[in-house]
């Protein structure tokens, strides 16, 4: 294996945590169009908060630049840019797009590129190659290669961090796919699999995400059912889990960059070639309703309670996908928020862990610093540790405030319903 010099383009969960394990071995440069996260990086202060300073600080060979010239002395390429969808749930890849015109302005014969971000098999060599050998002038397998090594990254999750988490790797050549392999061997503690195509890795990331998503739309739909029959969904689910090979998953929304998101990538490409795939989209049609579903249900206890639904204070507690993570990028806790407001009610938002101007431009919600009192009805939409230390009693209106428990963090005996 060549001694390479590494290109991380695009520095947010995922290419940052790669940047710098890279930068501790080879020389790497991390590019990033937004130059105001390259400056506050060059301090060392992540925001996303997946890298801690000290780390950041430790990848002595990392530089972090918005410029394109200081990546043209890479031979290896990393992309590592979101996959979103747009409003329609189609896949958008336009950031995908761009960071591949950006590789193609840069490339030279005999460079690698390795593309990290989730996508449809086929995307990589069908969609962003293209646009490289355009610009280049260059032909793959002749000229340069390519590679596929989806990332794993869990935003929040200390435990399972980029380098215990074993990685697929995949290249266009057997020569490529080996050498591509050795280089992420050298970060990955955990180890490598070496897919047999850059297909296959592809599918076999978009398949995971998919397949949690399936799974949580089952309890999901089981949640639904069992409130109409009047029996607790988690008790149920704890004691079906005594059995050794029960699945341990429970409801809630599913947003993130992830799980609500990648099935639409694999919708999309079986819709393509005259598949439609019944399953997959099922189980997206009832996780994205789960929002709905909740301010319902908040509202018919509330209308028991004979509370006022127009003018009726709400408290959201959460606006992040996840606990204890500020990433807020497909959160469905909108959902929940924009229904109450359908109903008439005043919503009031509090997370410690979301950025306020990010949720505003994201969303068009502003949130509270702290929160208030007199609360007509309060919803725990987010596992943060601090949430479970609130002291409901300061909060609620009176006794018949209504307490509504999506990830089933409060004390039982203090809510009035939970998924």
């Amino acid at each position: 294996m060549k001694k390479h010099k590494i290109a991380v383009i695009g520095l947010g969960y995922v290419g940052l945590p790669l940047a710098v394990e890279f930068g501790k071995i080879f020389e790497t440069v991390g590019f990033d169009v937004n130059a105001k996260r390259v400056e506050e990086l060059k301090k060392g202060i992540d925001r996303t908060l997946e890298v801690e300073s000290e780390n950041l600080k430790s990848a002595k060979l990392l530089k972090c630049t918005a410029k394109l010239d200081d990546i043209k002395k890479c031979d290896f390429y990393i992309v590592a840019v979101p996959t979103p969808v747009d409003k329609y749930k189609n896949p958008d890849l336009t950031p995908l797009i761009r960071a591949s015109e950006t590789v193609g302005k840069v490339i030279k014969k005999g460079d690698i590129v390795v593309y990290e971000s989730t996508v449809y098999p086929g995307a990589t060599e069908e969609d962003c190659i293209p646009i490289i050998e355009k610009l280049s002038n260059l032909k793959l397998n002749k000229d340069f290669f390519c590679g596929f090594s989806p990332e794993r990254i869990n935003p929040g999750d200390k435990v399972h961090t980029l380098t215990t988490i074993k990685k697929i790797t995949s290249g266009s050549t057997p020569e490529s796919a080996e050498e591509i392999d050795q280089v992420y061997k050298k970060v990955i503690k955990a180890g490598t699999h070496k897919a047999s195509s850059v297909k296959v890795a592809e599918a076999a990331k978009v398949i995971e995400n998919s397949q949690r998503d399936i799974n949580i739309a089952f309890v999901n739909e089981l949640a639904v059912l069992f409130d109409k029959m009047g029996i607790d969904t988690i008790e149920v689910l704890e004691a079906a889990g005594t059995k050794w090979n029960f699945l341990p998953f429970r409801p809630g929304l599913v947003g993130g960059h992830c799980i609500g998101v990648d099935p639409y990538y694999l919708t999309h490409k079986a819709e393509e070639i005259g598949y439609h795939p019944e399953v997959i989209l099922a189980g997206r049609r009832i996780n994205d309703n789960m929002g709905i579903f909740v301010a319902n249900k908040v509202i018919k206890f509330m209308i028991q309670k004979g509370r006022v639904i127009r003018g009726a204070k709400v408290l959201v507690l959460g606006m992040t996908f996840k606990e204890n993570c500020p990433d807020i990028r497909n959160s469905r806790v909108i959902d929940i928020i924009n229904e109450l407001k359908e109903y008439g009610c005043k919503v009031e938002i509090f997370d410690p862990w979301a950025d306020k101007h990010e949720v505003e431009e994201e969303y068009g919600v502003s949130m509270i610093s702290e929160p208030g009192k007199d609360y007509d009805a309060i919803i725990a939409a987010v596992a943060h540790n601090e949430f479970k230390k609130l002291d409901l009693k300061k909060l609620k209106k009176d006794s018949g405030t209504v307490v509504y428990d999506v990830k089933n963090i409060l004390d039982k005996k203090e809510i009035d319903g939970r998924l």
